[in-house]
């Protein structure tokens, strides 16, 4: 049976329609939505992208790990963390030349944005001047840039954003309720404390989550509704399928039906009229056509490029001929790189330059 609004609230189809951006979903509401017949519900996905968005174009981003493995999180999703013996060796803090250079090429190869990710639970003093430079240095070059830090307080996110760091991703993962079954090391206050500061700082939000840890439906609605509770709404919205890397504690969990997932995409569009919604993590084992249904729901982000951190992403040529078939194209207002080239040219740099002189250790104390 589908789920039942309270009597005095009104249509979810009616809801979905208004022009109006919302911050007040209930949870009723939003398991209203994820339980409309599939058709019904993609169609309110369209029209709501299409009043927003150019149904056709797609937001690239290309994301550098500056430092990875070795993180004192138990995030049970993920092979960096320093708990579990996933095979991922501990590689130190990319030094700021290298990293200038690499955005260098990637900018002469057509780049507008570039993202850089590290595995820390919260960056240290030491660390975080050096990811200050970095962001300075990038930004002088006219380029965009966005982070991946962990968790940042008042004053470490004001020296980023005066810096010039234009977006902090920090997800949310779950519902509140399921969140305690995946992470014990931070809670979901810290999260939400980490985007507050972030937006109180002046930088753009990066928000998401992870489906397919073995949370139940509700807690599904129950993370889109955390989100949709940010004001304003967080610019870009990834939504990932866990990638199921061996050696974590979710490595055998049940397989998440791709409808489901196309679900939560069109919802999260709904819910989130103007900002992008990624489909992220999780797209290596995705079919071409649950990513045509992804972004017929209202995905407008992918990030390209052969790797997404640590985990599988589809190869940059894949991506490419998808878009041909799909007759989509990269969406050139807030991309972090528009074509190949850039991709190539940064992932050869990294190959190359990836020596032990070209690194400084940031996972020891």
């Amino acid at each position: 049976m589908p789920a039942q609004l309270p009597d005095n609230a009104p249509d979810a189809l009616t809801l979905a329609a208004r022009p109006a951006i919302r911050h007040d979903w209930s949870l009723e509401e939003i398991e209203a939505l994820f339980a409309l017949p599939f058709n019904d519900l993609l169609f309110r996905a369209q029209q709501v992208h299409r009043a927003h968005f150019d149904p056709n174009a797609v937001q690239v981003s290309t994301l550098l790990s500056i430092k990875t493995g070795a993180c004192p999180e138990d995030c049970k999703y993920c092979p960096q963390s320093g708990h579990y013996n996933t095979g991922l060796g501990k590689e130190k803090l990319l030094e700021i030349e290298k990293v200038v250079e690499q955005a260098r090429a990637a900018k002469e190869a057509g780049a507008s944005r570039f993202c850089m990710g590290a595995a820390w639970k919260s960056p240290r003093e030491r660390d975080l001047q050096v990811v200050l430079e970095m962001v300075g240095r990038v930004k002088s070059l006219g380029l965009e840039t966005c982070m991946t830090l962990g968790m940042v307080d008042t004053d470490q996110a004001r020296r980023l954003s005066e810096a010039g760091l234009d977006y902090y991703n920090h997800n949310l993962d779950t519902s509140p309720d399921y969140y305690g079954e995946i992470i014990t090391t931070r809670s979901y206050a810290d999260r939400l404390d980490t985007l507050a500061n972030v937006r109180e700082a002046g930088m753009k939000v990066c928000s998401g989550g992870i489906l397919g840890m073995g949370e139940a439906p509700r807690d599904r609605a129950a993370l889109l509704q955390q989100l949709v509770r940010l004001e304003p709404h967080p610019e870009s919205v990834p939504i990932n399928m866990l990638v199921k890397v061996p050696g974590t504690p979710l490595e055998d969990v049940e397989d998440l039906d791709p409808l489901t997932f196309i679900r939560a995409i069109a919802v999260a569009r709904i819910l989130m009229p103007k900002s992008h919604v990624r489909l992220s993590a999780g797209r290596e084992q995705m079919s071409e056509s649950t990513q045509a249904m992804a972004f017929l729901a209202g995905a407008n982000s992918i990030f390209y490029g052969d790797t997404l951190l640590t985990t599988g992403n589809p190869q940059v040529e894949r991506d490419r001929a998808l878009f041909d078939k799909l007759g989509l194209h990269p969406e050139r207002r807030e991309t972090c790189a528009d074509d190949g080239q850039a991709e190539a040219a940064l992932e050869e740099a990294i190959q190359r330059q990836r020596g032990g002189e070209l690194f400084y250790d940031a996972a020891q104390a």
